[in-house]
């Protein structure tokens, strides 16, 4: 299925309000409730909409440290690369992990309490990942945009 202006504009709204009413999205983007309805239900099941989150204040939740950690495996059989992401997925405090193209294999996003909470992270966890060969950690200093709206 192609999406045509309007199924973009609900992709936008919904991007940036998850929770709006369908009575409101339908006059945002100019549709009856019956219509906008039965779009936003096609853009589900053929998987443009994968679901349907909230977003946390990670200060609030004691969480404002993010760090950003270089990977290099010894080795890239798929063995190698399967452990890992098997193991590396397991880590709560792993938010994305990214197999790279370039100088580290992959790249994580990491979130800690602050450096005290990422030395227990990366003793206790980022150590033991399986492979590893070499490991480079960078604290993020300050967000400056972040956004989770991906451009439709």
């Amino acid at each position: 299925m192609s999406l045509d202006q309007t199924d973009r504009r609900i992709l936008t709204v919904l991007q940036k309000q998850g929770r709006i009413s369908n009575a409101e999205l339908a006059e945002r983007v100019n549709l009856s409730q019956s219509a906008c309805h039965r779009r936003v239900h096609r853009l589900e099941k053929d998987g443009y909409i994968k679901d349907y989150v909230a977003l946390l204040d990670p200060r609030k939740l004691d969480v404002p440290t993010t760090v950003f950690v270089e990977i290099t495996l010894s080795g890239q059989a798929d063995e190698v690369l399967d452990a890992f992401e098997k193991a590396v997925s397991r880590i709560p405090d792993v938010l994305e992990c990214h197999l790279m193209a370039g100088t580290a294999d992959y790249i994580l996003k990491v979130v800690a309490e602050n450096t005290d909470d990422f030395a227990r992270i990366h003793r206790q966890h980022l150590a033991r990942l399986p492979g590893v060969a070499q490991m480079q950690s960078s604290f993020a200093l300050r967000t400056v945009f972040k956004t989770t709206a991906l451009p439709v």
